[in-house]
């Protein structure tokens, strides 16, 4: 089932990063469908938080999807190569987001293999998985209610007991917000037993 916008909505980037956690990212362009079950997030907070692009209420050409309706997407270049895709939640003025860290693939693995130019399918960082599921800085303000890329949800509890919590990565600029546990993940060594397909 389609995530609605009431549920990017209804929750900050906090509590949004752990619940994304076993939703799917769908994107289908040109017909092609592809996915992934989320395993791994960061929340970003706004205007309070020093590691958020919108800190201090810093709003740019950037950063500007950060600050739409709960549902955005918000998708930007980092080290001018890895296009970093993020779920924009709450309302409009409200610049929480939630980066998209790494995706166990599920749907249109051949297409993936294709878009990474691998053998083996690797989708364990933000860059690689943008880039095995066709997302692009072109487009950084799509509706995921409406548009090409969306999230679903298929009935999947991640209970925190299969999650390890802990700081953001590559925000030592941040700090004493770098130190914060906002980063959730599966347990590793549980992976292969809640989801349904195991690269090889």
């Amino acid at each position: 089932m389609k995530l609605s916008r009431d549920l990017y909505r209804d929750r900050d980037a906090l509590v949004a990063a752990r619940d994304l956690l076993g939703k799917t990212l769908v994107t289908t362009f040109q017909g092609r469908r592809t996915a992934g079950i989320i395993t791994e997030t960061e929340a970003y907070l706004g205007v309070n938080d020093r590691a958020s692009h919108a800190y201090g209420g810093r709003r740019t050409a950037r950063n500007e999807a950060m600050y739409a309706d709960g549902g955005t997407a918000y998708i930007y270049l980092c080290y001018g190569i890895h296009h970093l895709f993020n779920v924009v939640v709450l309302g409009p003025d409200e610049p929480h987001a939630v980066l998209i860290r790494a995706i166990h693939p599920t749907e249109g693995l051949d297409i993936m293999l294709e878009r990474r130019g691998q053998q083996k399918l690797t989708t364990g960082g933000p860059g690689t998985l943008s880039q095995a599921l066709g997302i692009h800085t072109s487009h950084n303000g799509s509706d995921l209610v409406t548009g090409p890329i969306h999230l679903e949800d298929g009935g999947m509890v991640v209970e925190q007991a299969d999650m390890i919590i802990g700081p953001r990565i590559g925000v030592d600029f941040a700090g004493e917000d770098a130190l914060l546990p906002f980063r959730f993940r599966y347990e590793s060594g549980r992976v292969g037993q809640v989801l349904p397909y195991t690269p090889t």
